[in-house]
């Protein structure tokens, strides 16, 4: 029950959030200069004739609410300048968004295993040698940002040693091999801040876990070390660490704004990007990917927390 209530708070916060950003999006974006763009081979006359019949000369929340009406039947009209009115923008949407998830699955799959098992060594071994190594690793990567590593692994896998193609193969798919291969690059990128910031919170959960009383007491009555981390320690750990887990999916599908760009991979973050810096901007996509990015922002934020209760039952939801 007061979980039910919590995730019904919850969606409430969620939708009026949502409507409060997406309404001064539009308005911030609408108020850039509206000069219409050229489209070879049209009429500049009947551009601007179709742009009044889609109300571009009416008052801004006159066309709010026009645009609102559309987007809940999922119109989202057409593209004009990426484009040139030829594509509508839902369809394009679609065509790229597997690149970028595949792209993200690709960097989560590499990440968690890595990151977490580099936190076990960190905590086990703390203070040791190892420990060291591992902790100046986290904090060098955690520092430095992903487009950074882009240009140093561009610089060395793909021009200097020539291991790998500087842009991705798209020809064949989102999950074909060919495009595998191609975006690992663009994978290491995203994923070197990932380990770290994984490594860091399982090594610092980890050893206040393996100092706590009850572990001390499990090791009295014969446990070893590796028993008690194995059965007792990570379990507890994770409560915290999981919901991170599922929180770093989004904090990459940000990320990879910048990547895709920089390996011409074609998914939804380089179209982002191109939305905005078109002149004038690609209104229509920009408006439908900022709704996207704040609902898969919104809706995480709601897992999240709903997943803290999932994990550790006595952690009671919505209760005051």
């Amino acid at each position: 029950m007061y979980l039910f209530k919590y995730i019904l708070k919850r969606l409430g916060l969620m939708l009026m959030t949502f409507s409060i950003i997406l309404t001064m999006c539009f308005v911030l974006v609408k108020l850039l200069p509206d000069t219409p763009p050229e489209q070879f081979g049209k009429d500049m006359e009947i551009i601007l004739k179709r742009r009044e019949m889609l109300g571009y000369g009416k008052p801004i929340m006159v066309q709010y609410m026009r645009f609102l009406k559309y987007a809940i039947r999922g119109e989202f009209g057409l593209s004009e300048v990426l484009y040139s009115g030829s594509r509508n923008v839902w369809d394009v949407f679609v065509e790229k968004l597997p690149f970028t998830v595949a792209l993200n699955i690709y960097s989560i799959i590499l990440s968690i295993p890595i990151g977490l098992g580099l936190g076990i060594l960190a905590a086990i071994y703390k203070n040791k040698w190892l420990d060291h190594i591992i902790s100046t690793g986290v904090m060098i990567f955690v520092s430095i940002p992903s487009f950074i590593f882009g240009f140093l692994i561009q610089y060395l896998l793909c021009f200097r040693w020539g291991l790998f193609e500087p842009t991705m193969d798209a020809t064949q798919g989102a999950f074909s091999w060919t495009a595998f291969v191609t975006c690992i690059p663009a994978i290491l990128c995203l994923s070197f801040g990932t380990i770290a910031g994984f490594a860091r919170y399982t090594r610092a959960e980890l050893c206040e876990v393996l100092t706590s009383d009850y572990l001390l007491l499990a090791r009295t009555k014969g446990l070893t070390r590796n028993q008690a981390t194995v059965r007792h320690a990570m379990r507890n750990a994770m409560v915290p660490i999981f919901p991170m887990i599922l929180g770093e999916f989004i904090s990459i599908m940000s990320g990879s704004l910048i990547i895709e760009q920089m390996f011409t991979i074609p998914g939804v973050g380089a179209l982002y990007v191109n939305s905005v810096q078109a002149s004038p901007p690609d209104y229509n996509f920009f408006m439908l990917l900022s709704a996207f990015y704040m609902l898969i922002g919104l809706t995480a934020g709601i897992v999240i927390d709903i997943s803290y209760g999932i994990i550790d039952p006595r952690i009671r939801m919505g209760a005051r």
